[in-house]
């Protein structure tokens, strides 16, 4: 997940590791523990935001979590905070602001403009922290006529071949919708009924004998190499490794590529609430955020800061300019609302 393939052997190793101020440097309050999700992407915000703040006099604690808000749950109401800063998915977030066990993000304090976030009006209690999206990527020695828009990956005539999809209803009906013509705008309305709900389906039963459903990360780009697939959905930043790092003949098809987040949320009571807004903002600099996008290609969600990012990576970024007209905003209290219930039909419908 990283663009530098050495860049793993230079990581610190566990998963609680101190930061401390360099020797004759004053420390200031800020004394945090941040939790994030460990790997190539932790190693990312380790380099561009977790060292360059403890070199400013801070020390940090880093805590490698797998999600689980029922920890975050039992600190608040035990009235024992020991994360002060805590990366989530969307759904968590979501699911612990609705809990009331993170604070509330005041936007002011922070004094950041949050019209300059991408979906930095979609969260009460969370501050974006990256973009990553659900890409359709193909094999350009196989398609050398390229799909263009995202109904092609429903075009078995002009596309003959397997597709790959993750196996989870999420964005896959979306696309279905859109593929069958329903408008961006118009996606989350028609799919709140039971029509659109039918119709979306419909749409995957034109191509449901001819998909590999796959349910790891690493699996789209395995099914491109070995030909089982013509065109797979995928996350992003596993094509942008393909290409890269491993040189695959792999290219993105920037159409309707799905939207999400994680966030930067406060637990609620932490004794170092000012020094998590600190932090959080330090962390939404453009400069930085362009930093990170050297290590891992999610999208910086400051807009200020694509105009800092190196422009060999910028054309695989999911915010960059260009990849943006027609990106999907996927809707994260939609599923919050309706997501069972989509998951249960889609079950039923893979056992149909």
């Amino acid at each position: 997940m990283i663009a530098d393939p050495n860049f793993a052997l230079r990581s610190l190793l566990g998963s609680a590791i101190l930061f401390a101020a360099m020797p004759g440097m004053s420390l200031a309050a800020d004394d945090l523990t941040i939790a994030s999700w460990g790997g190539a992407y932790q190693e990312s915000q380790r380099i561009a935001y977790f060292t360059p703040f403890a070199g400013e006099g801070n020390k940090i604690t880093e805590i490698e979590h797998g999600g689980e808000i029922d920890k975050i749950r039992a600190m608040v109401e035990s009235a024992n905070v020991i994360w002060d800063v805590v990366d989530l998915d969307t759904q968590t977030a979501l699911a612990a602001c609705a809990q009331g066990i993170l604070e509330v993000i005041d936007w002011n304090r922070l004094g950041l403009d949050q019209a300059k976030f991408v979906g930095g009006d979609l969260q009460q209690c969370a501050v974006p922290a990256i973009v990553y999206a659900t890409v359709v990527a193909y094999n350009t020695t196989v398609l050398t006529d390229p799909p263009r828009t995202i109904a092609d990956f429903f075009d078995l005539k002009k596309f003959p071949g397997k597709r790959g999809l993750q196996k989870n209803p999420f964005v896959a009906l979306e696309w279905a919708l859109i593929a069958d013509g329903v408008s961006q705008g118009d996606v989350y309305r028609v799919l709140a009924t039971p029509d659109g709900v039918q119709q979306a389906f419909h749409k995957l039963d034109t191509i449901k004998s001819d998909i590999i459903w796959w349910e790891v990360g690493t699996e789209p780009a395995g099914l491109l190499a070995d030909g089982e697939v013509v065109m797979t959905s995928a996350w992003n930043n596993r094509i942008y490794n393909a290409v890269v790092i491993d040189k695959k003949p792999f290219a993105i098809l920037w159409d309707q590529q799905g939207l999400d987040w994680d966030w930067w949320s406060i637990p609620k009571g932490t004794a170092k609430l000012e020094a998590a807004y600190r932090f959080i903002t330090f962390a939404s600099d453009p400069v930085r955020m362009a930093e990170q996008t050297r290590y891992i290609t999610y999208g910086p969600v400051n807009l200020d800061s694509l105009q800092h990012v190196d422009p060999s990576i910028l054309p695989y970024l999911p915010t960059g300019e260009d990849n943006m007209k027609n990106a999907l905003i996927l809707n994260p209290q939609f599923w919050r609302e309706h997501g069972d219930q989509l998951r249960e039909r889609f079950s039923n419908w893979l056992a149909q």
